[in-house]
């Protein structure tokens, strides 16, 4: 079943937050995500397009790039994640139209191309992880590493529904969150919800730096080059030399 649908609401992330969680700050665990693993990719891809597009556009990606990296044939990259009728070689863009996101909303989805290089994968991660009921925002949701976040959670029906655990608050100051309880389970498991969204993570990093992947086949050449000729050199050198005493 498509998951276009839940996706009707606006992610107001266009200004970068620190990569911080609102229960006591520190550094954000790491996703460890693996952006050269293929098989990660294409089921972040598949996520992304079941559950993102119907809002986020990636209009720096190509449907045919995405296709040649991730081996996919032209009629596998059409019949699974086209759905807005758009041609192979066009760049992907939301059929959430621009006009109708912002009289809804009050301003477009920001665009993800270059989300995991502008805020990182371990935020994005941890970000998609970190949704609560919270029914004084307007789409009932909330997040603890970007509170306020106009979004809700797209995923909630994988993660299941958390709530926040709050503080007392004390001398006249606000109750903060101080963790997440999951008080109905979803379809996954905590470890199998995990590695959903790093392959959602690993796709939006891919997506980020599309030649990471040919820079990353090519390393292993160069280096073996590199050895193979530091051989040579040290071959001619011994050469030259072996008559100076």
């Amino acid at each position: 079943m498509t998951k276009l649908g839940l996706t009707l609401a606006v992610a107001l992330t266009t200004l970068a937050p620190a990569a911080l969680a609102s229960s006591g700050g520190g550094k954000l665990p790491a996703a460890n995500t693996r952006p050269d693993n293929i098989a990660s990719v294409q089921r972040g891809a598949k996520l992304f397009f079941n559950y993102c597009v119907g809002c986020h556009s990636l209009q720096f990606m190509r449907y045919s790039r995405i296709g040649e990296d991730l081996g996919l044939t032209e009629e596998q990259v059409m019949g699974n994640l086209n759905f807005t009728g758009a041609k192979y070689g066009e760049t992907i863009v939301s059929s959430m139209p621009a006009a109708d996101a912002e009289r809804w909303f009050g301003k477009a989805p920001p665009d993800l191309s270059l989300e995991a290089r502008s805020k990182g994968p371990d935020w994005i991660y941890n970000y998609l992880k970190s949704f609560y009921v919270d029914h004084s925002r307007p789409l009932g949701w909330n997040n603890t590493v970007f509170p306020g976040a106009s979004m809700p959670n797209v995923l909630w029906e994988m993660q299941g529904v958390q709530h926040a655990k709050m503080s007392a608050a004390h001398d006249g100051g606000e109750a903060h969150v101080e963790g997440l309880e999951l008080k109905t389970p979803g379809t996954q498991t905590a470890a199998q919800f995990d590695e959903t969204v790093r392959d959602l993570t690993a796709f939006l990093q891919y997506v980020g730096e599309p030649a990471a992947l040919q820079r990353t086949k090519l390393g292993a050449w160069v280096v073996l080059y590199l050895a193979f000729f530091t051989f040579l050199a040290w071959l001619l050198k011994k050469e030259y030399w072996k008559d100076v005493h």
